[in-house]
């Protein structure tokens, strides 16, 4: 697969601004085989930021409760988990068990007002997620 391939995830404004999302998608692997790719999605007025839902402490998913991404002053990261908070824009983390360590990023692209993963080849599945027409 063209690693050039990008992949609709969700239109631009299906996320406000200084929010984050979570997405459950479908990796083809090394291997050939599917694997499961939570990723979050953070708009930050004209901004997306893309990292893997794994906190870089224990592995476990950063949302505690679905879509509850941010912390108490919705400016970073937060994992629900051990309170570990992250940098939006870096996935740096600033405080907690894992400080120092970083989030996985994902690279992202807004294309024709949908926001786009690339780099990557996905387990095409219509109702999530299409692949953009060249």
């Amino acid at each position: 697969m063209d690693q050039n391939t990008a992949y609709a995830i969700c239109a631009f404004n299906d996320i406000p601004s200084q929010r984050a999302i979570g997405f459950q998608l479908m990796i083809v692997g090394e291997d050939g085989g599917a694997r499961p790719w939570p990723i979050v999605i953070v708009r930050w007025g004209k901004q997306v930021f893309g990292y893997l839902n794994r906190c870089p402490h224990d592995g476990v998913n950063l949302d505690w409760e679905r879509h509850q991404f941010l912390d108490g002053n919705g400016t970073r990261l937060m994992c629900g988990k051990h309170g570990a908070t992250f940098e939006l824009g870096t996935g740096h983390c600033v405080d907690g068990p894992c400080k120092g360590d970083s989030l996985t990023p994902i690279a992202l692209a807004v294309l024709d007002g949908d926001i786009c993963v690339t780099g990557v080849t996905l387990v095409e599945d219509d109702e999530t997620v299409c692949e953009e027409e060249a």
